[in-house]
C-alpha cells in the first residue's frame, strides 16, 4: 500500500473553437428603372438562392442580403483562387411615393428584380362646409 497522495489528473483543456471565418461583403450591381406603375431595381447575385436571400423593409429602408455558399466541398483543399467569396449587402432609403405594402420581389438564375409600387396619390375632394 503505498502512502501518496493521489492528485486527481487535470482536466484537458477544453478545444478552442475556431476562429469565425471573415467574409468578404461585395456591393452588387443594381439597374434602377421607371415605369408608369413603379420603380424596378434589378440586382446581380451570382450566387444567392432563395433560402440565402433577406429582402426587408424597416425604417423606410429597403434592405438586401444575399448569403453564398462556400464554393469549395468540405472535404476539398483549395489549391488556388480568383473569385473571392462573400455575401451580398445593398440597402435604399425609400421615397414616400413607394407603396410598401405592396413591393414584390423574383429571384431567377441569380438575378432579383424588385418592383417598389407607386403610392396612391390623394385625390383632390370637396370639402362641405356647414354653419353654425
Amino acid at each position: 500500500m503505498s502512502n501518496e497522495l493521489s492528485r486527481p489528473e487535470p482536466a484537458p483543456p477544453a478545444p478552442v473553437p475556431p476562429p469565425p471565418v471573415e467574409r468578404m461583403v461585395f456591393t452588387p450591381p443594381i439597374d434602377i428603372f421607371e415605369t408608369d406603375g413603379g420603380l424596378i431595381l434589378r440586382a446581380d447575385l451570382p450566387g444567392v438562392s432563395l433560402e440565402t436571400l433577406e429582402l426587408q423593409v424597416q425604417n423606410n429602408r429597403l434592405i438586401l442580403f444575399g448569403r453564398v455558399p462556400p464554393a469549395v466541398p468540405e472535404e476539398a483543399r483549395l489549391l488556388h483562387q480568383e473569385y473571392r467569396e462573400g455575401d451580398f449587402l445593398r440597402s435604399f432609403i425609400l421615397s414616400e411615393n413607394v407603396d410598401h405594402d405592396r413591393i414584390t420581389a423574383t429571384l431567377t438564375n441569380g438575378v432579383l428584380e424588385i418592383f417598389l409600387p407607386h403610392a396612391p396619390q390623394a385625390q383632390p375632394r370637396r370639402i362641405q362646409v356647414s354653419g353654425p
